[in-house]
């Protein structure tokens, strides 16, 4: 839907000031091309709830961030001087996020909505993009379906996903001798992907899932599941946990109350954020390999953004964080090639570009499925013994290439749409 320019332009005669819309604010700038003369981003997450830390309020900053590096590096030949930056948060709960999307596309004129945790939410928010045919990036969900069978034109997935979670974890973990594994997961989209994920990259590995329990979400007591693992047959040698956030937090910390690892079970995290180390210590996650797709001290390139990042929040990015930056920065720049805030027209300057920034190394965005793929890490927490630096909590084992992290676009059965 068009933002209503025409009108606003007229009023101009009669003494209102406009910021932009009725000129042209650079190449393609003006009424004719960007819709209300404006470009809104819209951040819509977690914002008082267990996925806060992880991404939340200090997402929204990345943005703003984004958006003034875009300013700084265009200036008066960019697209549009004018651009927004609003939030919302939809509690992790579906029907929510389908409102609250829908009030940003219609009654905020968002150009683009950006984040959602939690796949329940995401899959719902891709839905309400598609109806609307405006831009949606999604960064905080990992369910593999926005790429699969319920991908849509519209509907980007940027950082990460269950696969590259499984194929990571679960393959290094099972080839180190993880051979038996009990799963724990949240009960809903993401967790059943997960579990699902990690089931086959640990077979294809040589490594056998024992038992498979779903959890309720979000939850604050595990102690049925973590007592069952050493009573299964075989005991399994892993307890690969698919939680994440506040849940991850409470499950680790009750792993360490009934000492399972001296039982010999070790802790395999299927999705970590540097959050959820920080709020408990990296004593309490010391030797657990995952995978990450990306590490504020990975390089002085990441620590420069990194500590920018810090000196607005107080706190370090999590690749959450970095990579809504990313994307907000990868919008603006499709919208000022395409001169034009119009979706199909940026959808088009999208499709098969490549980029390398501060979070997407080696990146493209595959046109068959909108999947964002990137160099992402296998990554091992470090005792505290050996963090010499604030929040330099993980060490990282080795890269894998961004044609190897991802699945193949024909292996989701997505007809894009």
């Amino acid at each position: 839907m068009r933002k209503a320019t025409r009108a606003l332009c007229a009023a101009s005669a009669a003494g209102v000031l406009l910021v932009a819309g009725c000129g042209r604010g650079g190449p393609g700038g003006g009424d004719e091309k960007i819709s209300g003369g404006k470009i809104v981003l819209a951040v819509l997450n977690d914002q008082s709830g267990v996925y806060a830390d992880l991404s939340g309020r200090n997402s929204v900053e990345a943005v703003r961030m984004a958006v003034a590096d875009f300013q700084a590096r265009y200036g008066d030949q960019a697209v549009t001087k004018n651009i927004e930056v609003i939030s919302a948060d939809h509690q992790n709960k579906p029907d929510i996020a389908n409102s609250k999307a829908q009030e940003l596309y219609d009654r905020q004129q968002a150009d683009v909505i950006l984040d959602v945790p939690t796949s329940s939410a995401a899959l719902a928010v891709a839905n309400v993009a598609k109806a609307k045919r405006k831009l949606y990036f999604n960064i905080g969900a990992a369910t593999t379906e926005l790429t699969g069978k319920q991908c849509n034109r519209y509907t980007f997935h940027y950082a990460y996903d269950t696969y590259m979670l499984a194929n990571g974890t679960g393959t290094a973990v099972t080839k180190q001798g993880g051979k038996n594994w009990y799963l724990v997961y949240p009960d809903y989209a993401f967790g059943q992907d997960m579990q699902k994920s990690f089931r086959t990259a640990i077979g294809a590995a040589g490594g056998t899932v024992v038992a498979a329990d779903p959890t309720p979400f979000p939850n604050d007591n595990f102690s049925t599941y973590l007592l069952k693992a050493p009573t299964l047959k075989p005991k399994p040698d892993v307890l690969g946990t698919m939680q994440a956030g506040g849940d991850l937090v409470n499950l680790v910390k009750q792993y360490n109350e009934f000492k399972l690892r001296e039982e010999g079970i070790k802790l395999s995290v299927g999705l970590m954020f540097i959050t959820d180390i920080h709020s408990l210590g990296p004593d309490a996650f010391a030797g657990t390999t995952f995978t990450d797709a990306w590490y504020w001290n990975f390089d002085q390139r990441n620590r420069q953004w990194a500590d920018r990042f810090t000196a607005k929040t107080g706190t370090r990015p999590s690749f959450a964080q970095a990579a809504n930056y990313s994307a907000a920065l990868q919008y603006l720049e499709a919208v000022q090639r395409a001169g034009t805030d119009a979706s199909d027209d940026v959808v088009a300057k999208l499709e098969g570009y490549q980029y390398d920034d501060v979070f997407a190394r080696h990146a493209s965005i595959r046109a068959q499925d909108h999947r964002v793929i990137h160099d992402v890490y296998l990554a091992e927490v470090k005792p505290r013994s050996q963090v010499t630096t604030d929040w330099d909590y993980e060490k990282i084992l080795r890269t894998i290439p961004a044609d190897q992290a991802f699945r193949a676009p024909a292996a989701g059965g997505c007809a894009m749409s």
